[in-house]
């Protein structure tokens, strides 16, 4: 594990698109996985009415999901390519279950987007884009799949069509060229995944599995305070307390001694482990099981973050943010109260103040624009508006200043089942803990 460099990767898409089964495509022929452990869930699949299943339950372990079909949580497996060893994280595309898919890309250094070839661009194609982009993940690799069922099969024709499709997307959110690349595949068959090409006899790029290969370790931010924001928590029989989560930037050592807040919880480092083998220490990237001594289950929740005793996290008691509103069917005013989803927290934030519309050609402010905005005054917020705003948690909310900890200072803005908006800190006014 230790001796190729460590990456987190996820798979995004619209529902439907062939995610998870792309996923365990690729964990089988790259040796992830058993292969008579895919011929037991193919049979099981086939049994229960959802032949063609096989690969996605490799992910997709809970009960409901293998009843509904969909990926609900996020599933996390390793996988070794030549160059690299990753972490995948496999995220639902439903859109009843985009928080969870933010979750797993706010953990991810890269994504593979999952287009399928007959439908092209959907809607959660477009949101899941804009969220990656948000979330900080800086690579993408777009997979064109189901490349067996467009008319006539394996068509170059629509793939080069959904590549445009894709590209212009893309540029909308200002992925650059080198940042992107775009391959066909078949998930369901196996063509260019792993091994070959397979019926993809005309594409002279890369397989999915050389294109992972050609991703760029992220800059490491182990120079930085520790900030750990907890995902789940846990009880082991024998062990105590387990938080897990991602480390985002900094070292956590054996012994350390941490603080979780806004829960205001103090706990010492026992013991790190990662996919089950215990290590002395945890890196940013690293997604680690700790056991904390002196931390009881309902202490801590999914939303703290942990960092030093000496250099805490800051919690917000209010916050100054640039935002862009995606998408939202009327206007943003001062009240509003939309859900904030930032790191693994989700916790409903006020509008307190529009304090600037800012012109996106200039950078500028927007002095006078009709009943938008009368002397200085900014009245409301609509669809495509970039603004300077100042924000008030309805509870306490860790944040960083992006500047200072980019990971921590991002966030996606949620309401009525959709993302409307996106925004990073630029100010911390700090709550006393």
């Amino acid at each position: 594990m230790a001796d190729k460099p460590h990456m987190n990767i996820v798979f995004i898409g619209h529902v439907d698109h062939g995610k998870s089964t792309l996923v365990g495509r690729t964990l089988l022929e790259s040796g992830g996985i058993d292969p008579h452990i895919i011929e037991q869930y193919k049979k099981q699949a086939a049994e229960s009415g959802k032949a063609s299943f096989e690969f996605a339950w490799v992910m997709d372990n809970l009960k409901e999901e293998r009843e509904r079909g969909v990926t609900i949580d996020v599933a996390h497996k390793e996988m070794y390519t030549d160059k690299y060893y990753f972490t995948i994280i496999d995220a639902p595309g439903h859109r009843d279950f985009v928080k969870n898919m933010i979750t797993g890309t706010s953990q991810a250094d890269a994504a593979v987007l999952v287009v399928a070839a007959p439908e092209g661009i959907m809607a959660q194609t477009k949101e899941h884009v804009f969220l990656a982009k948000t979330l900080g993940v800086g690579q993408i690799i777009v997979a064109i799949n189901k490349m067996d069922a467009t008319k006539p099969e394996y068509s170059q024709d629509r793939f080069n069509a959904v590549k445009t499709e894709v590209e212009a997307l893309l540029k909308t959110v200002n992925y650059k060229g080198d940042q992107v690349q775009i391959i066909p595949v078949s998930a369901f068959k196996g063509d260019n995944t792993v091994k070959d090409k397979g019926n993809l006899g005309w594409w002279d790029g890369s397989t999915l599995f050389q294109a992972l290969d050609k991703l760029v370790l992220p800059k490491q931010t182990t120079d930085l305070a520790l900030r750990w924001p907890v995902q789940d928590v846990y009880t082991i029989t024998g062990v105590g307390t387990v938080p897990v989560g991602r480390i985002e930037t900094g070292v956590m050592k054996v012994g350390d001694n941490l603080v979780f807040l806004p829960s205001n919880k103090i706990g010492e480092v026992k013991s790190i482990e990662m996919h089950h083998q215990v290590q002395p220490q945890a890196v940013p990237g690293d997604n680690v099981g700790v056991n904390v001594r002196g931390i009881g289950k309902n202490d801590i929740r999914r939303g703290d973050v942990a960092g030093p005793k000496s250099n805490p996290p800051s919690v917000a008691k209010t916050f100054t943010a640039q935002i862009v509103v995606l998408n939202h069917p009327n206007v943003v005013t001062v009240g509003y109260t939309p859900v904030f989803h930032c790191h693994t927290a989700q916790v409903a934030c006020t509008f307190t103040e529009i304090q600037k519309l800012i012109d996106p050609k200039t950078g500028g402010a927007v002095t006078d624009k009709g009943d938008q905005v009368k002397d200085g005054e900014v009245n409301f917020l609509k669809s495509g508006d970039s603004a300077i705003v100042k924000i008030t948690p309805t509870r306490p909310l860790v944040l960083e200043k992006a500047k200072e900890f980019p990971q921590l200072g991002r966030f996606a803005i949620r309401d009525m089942g959709q993302t409307v908006a996106a925004g990073m800190v630029i100010d911390i006014e700090k709550k006393q803990m």
